[in-house]
């Protein structure tokens, strides 16, 4: 069996996988007491995980979020839709291998379906670009939300990115004004729209697609404007500092529903989505179906002006005095060095 990967603060997980492996090698040779103890270990495993992972701070849960072994939206779609039909190309330029679009049905109900993938191995990260979409992409992945329309279908749109591609072939073909474009659209797609971050959700490659009526996000999963990283090499050109970013920025999924940016977390298996992919891919179908039946009950008219005030309402801040002394309370490195920058 290949080694698997595991982050520091895993390891012990790993180390009653491996217990478990071998007991599992020892059932099969008819070992009789092995299949019980076998079981107090599963037990045991989902202990360990759970304790692991409610303790993790939020710079950890975007390691889970970033974990090479994670589901990608092409394990979602293949273990939960069914007749999955991929369309391609943007009808202008290319076919954007980092997003992939198409037709299928999920327990019985058709969705117009769009997902980011990152890639398994160095050679499809690079067919990929790593998840990051080029406005060929963006344009792609409208193309198939128009047909949705067009249709009566809703959408189902899976992010999991660190960003837009930033290149300059990208910007040369209109990256930001596809991204404009995109989420210019779902404001007022008269479909249902239904975004779940599964992984990574950053900038505006990911809010390119995430424009919706209804928004879950793994357990794991974070969403926000720029990595902990490039929040870190902004405000103090350090990159080192991105575990305080993220605690900071307010990313996590839990920071996140809390303020109503999120609907729902989703629930991961103990560890995290990595370890089990059938798992997780049976909580997203859970909430999927869920949020596809409430939306389904809505007219389209009220549909549309829910979007439309669901997005107005977020955002608040503060200014002047209140806004400085906020960030005195705090106390945190990251929010004085916002305030001397200002």
């Amino acid at each position: 069996m290949a080694e698997r990967f595991a982050y520091p603060f895993e390891i012990p997980i790993l180390d009653i996988v491996k217990e478990m492996d071998a007991l599992r090698a020892e059932c099969d040779a008819g070992r009789k007491d092995a299949q019980e103890n076998l079981t107090a270990l599963q037990t045991r495993l989902n202990d360990t995980a759970r304790g692991i992972v409610a303790s993790l701070d939020a710079y950890q849960r975007v390691q889970l979020a970033r974990h090479p072994e994670r589901p990608q939206a092409l394990d979602f779609i293949s273990r939960i839709v069914d007749d999955f039909i991929e369309l391609h190309g943007d009808r202008r330029f290319a076919d954007d291998k980092a997003v992939v679009c198409g037709l299928g049905t999920i327990s019985g109900r058709r969705f117009a379906i769009v997902g980011q993938q990152k890639g398994r191995d160095t050679k499809e990260r690079l067919m990929r670009n790593f998840g990051m979409v080029h406005p060929e992409g963006f344009r792609k992945a409208l193309r198939v939300m128009l047909l949705a329309e067009k249709f009566g279908l809703p959408v189902l749109s899976l992010i999991d990115t660190k960003g837009a591609a930033a290149d300059l072939e990208a910007e040369q073909r209109g990256e930001g004004f596809a991204i404009a474009e995109s989420i210019a659209a779902m404001s007022v797609l008269r479909a249902p729209i239904i975004a779940v971050v599964i992984g990574e959700g950053c900038s505006g490659g990911a809010l390119g697609m995430a424009v919706a009526d209804r928004i879950g996000m793994f357990e794991n999963a974070y969403y926000c404007v720029i990595t902990p990283e490039g929040c870190a090499a902004i405000l103090h050109h350090d990159i080192e500092k991105a575990p305080q970013a993220a605690d900071a920025m307010k990313i996590t999924a839990r920071e996140l529903a809390g303020m109503g940016v999120a609907d729902e977390v989703i629930p991961e298996p103990p560890g995290g989505a990595h370890w089990n992919h059938a798992a997780a891919a049976e909580s997203l179908r859970e909430f999927v179906l869920r949020s596809h039946d409430a939306l389904a009950a809505i007219p389209l008219d009220n549909l549309l002006s829910a979007r439309a005030g669901r997005y107005r309402k977020l955002g608040a801040f503060l200014e002047g005095e209140a806004a400085e002394s906020e960030a005195l309370s705090r106390g945190t490195e990251f929010g004085n060095a916002s305030s001397s920058a200002e």
